[in-house]
């Protein structure tokens, strides 16, 4: 593209301690100083670097990272731009250190208090990105004639662009035909339980589980059976008496954020896990629904991809990334398996969705939706900091709380457990309680609470809500540490 005049920067008077906080600040205030106007070009990496005499890849980080907190925008094969819809303005520009990644304005408020048990906020979603991919997706699909019956594994694209990501991102060593395409990750529940060779066996769920998975086993003929859970997930030790006790088909567990106490198993416990998987033969269902959402330190490799896992089912889900309704999910498993529930989809689901297999593979290798998850943790992670924030300045000392390395919701307890009133008023507000996730027990003292879906404003009211609420419907609540 020809420019007129080319754009120029000067970083040696400012005071930041490095070359990258420098440059990140310098172009986030010549964009809030109007100097740098929306749709403005930015010089390539290389000529700014040159300008600079800095390293090119300094140039690029800072871009991506003014890209995830969306003051730019690259556009494939014509530079990066000043974006044109941007941050708040008034918002002040600090250190990376120290600043807050600005969020895109909100469109509208939520309406009431929809129910939210830790989904993504489907404002966020990319919409132009996504129309030009659904679009380029139409036309691949009407001239390369894919609007027959198709691979019931999925479109191919799609499996190939998954492979990459499972072994660039997840260590996974698999081959595009050891994953199948699902509707969700809750399709992908119900057919790797259809798909174990022992059906006259127990399957084995954690003691607070995810409840669609609990049905789905029942719906499938398998009596389901509890295993007790502590502060790092399962205990190994029940779990070891009740092979001892059931023929145990496959245990279906959450390692990565527990649904719904958001805990994540550590390492030993994983390989003691598939150590007891390699001894007594029973599969593993891994319901990896949100491994995308990790802030506090490098997410924990998925029990795939490590030692002993040849029984593990991995299912995952691009739901969590965008939205629930783009239904997309996917199974990863030995190729008997996989041939097994390629048999079921052609019973249910005999064509899948090819265009929408097709614009997620494209978002997939052309690095978009790596980039749309990379700013969307951080808008994320200051959604459950300000919700961990506002739970401890409204409820003072009332609840305790985790606070979750990742995931997209909070596990909140309260001394005791709530009574009927409470229970009518939280669900009225479409807050689940600890007994919605669980066969049996007195204790109902817990809700999970969603923050992804909900601006700052937005969590704040509804923890304000909250006590106000639960202090309407009780003398009291008697304290706990924080």
């Amino acid at each position: 593209m020809l420019r007129p005049w080319q754009v120029h920067f000067r970083i040696d008077e400012r005071e930041e301690k490095t070359v990258f906080l420098k440059l990140t600040n310098l172009i986030s205030q010549e964009v809030l100083s109007g100097r740098l106007a929306q749709g403005t070009m930015l010089p390539g990496s290389r000529s700014l670097s040159k300008e600079l005499g800095i390293n090119r890849k300094t140039v690029q980080a800072v871009y991506e990272e003014l890209e995830a907190q969306g003051w730019l925008v690259t556009r494939p094969r014509k530079g990066t731009f000043v974006a044109d819809v941007l941050p708040e303005k008034q918002l002040k520009i600090e250190s990376i250190s120290e600043r807050k990644v600005n969020e895109k304005p909100i469109i509208q408020e939520v309406a009431l208090y929809p129910h939210n048990d830790g989904v993504p906020d489907p404002r966020l979603i990319p919409y132009e990105l996504f129309s030009r991919a659904y679009r380029h997706a139409l036309i691949k699909i009407t001239q390369n004639q894919y609007m027959g019956y198709g691979d019931p594994r999925g479109m191919i694209e799609l499996r190939q662009a998954l492979q990459q990501m499972l072994s660039m991102e997840r260590f996974m060593n698999v081959a595009a035909d050891e994953i199948c395409i699902v509707r969700g990750s809750q399709m992908g529940i119900f057919l790797a339980s259809r798909a174990l060779p022992n059906r006259q066996g127990v399957i084995v769920v954690e003691e607070l589980y995810y409840p669609s998975a609990f049905k789905a086993f029942q719906s499938n003929g398998f009596q389901v059976v509890s295993v007790k859970l502590d502060e790092q997930g399962i205990v190994i030790e029940d779990l070891e008496r009740i092979l001892k006790e059931h023929s145990v088909a496959a245990i279906y567990t959450t390692p990565h954020h527990q649904y719904p106490t958001t805990v994540t198993m550590p390492m030993n416990r994983r390989l003691q896990l598939l150590e007891l998987s390699k001894k007594w033969g029973f599969y593993i269902i891994e319901d990896d629904y949100d491994h995308e959402f990790h802030y506090d330190s490098r997410p924990m490799p998925p029990l795939a991809s490590l030692p002993h896992s040849e029984l593990v089912i991995h299912v995952g889900s691009l739901s969590k990334v965008f939205a629930p309704g783009i239904r997309l999910g996917y199974i990863v498993a030995l190729p008997s398996i996989i041939q097994s529930i390629t048999e079921d989809i052609l019973l249910i689901d005999r064509q899948g969705n090819n265009i929408t297999e097709l614009a997620l593979a494209d978002l997939m290798q052309r690095g978009e939706i790596k980039r749309h998850i990379r700013k969307m943790k951080k808008i994320y992670q200051l959604r459950r900091d300000h919700a961990l924030a506002e739970f401890k300045r409204i409820f003072v000392g009332r609840v305790h709380i985790q606070p979750p390395a990742g995931g997209m919701a909070l596990w909140v307890k309260f001394q005791k457990p709530f009574t009927q009133d409470q229970l009518i008023k939280l669900k009225e507000l479409n807050i689940d309680t600890e007994h919605k996730f669980k066969q049996i027990g007195s204790s109902n003292c817990c809700i999970r609470l969603g923050f992804a879906a909900l601006s700052e404003k937005e969590i704040t009211s509804l923890i304000e809500t909250l006590d106000k609420v639960l202090n309407e419907t009780a003398d009291s609540l008697s304290a706990v540490s924080f």
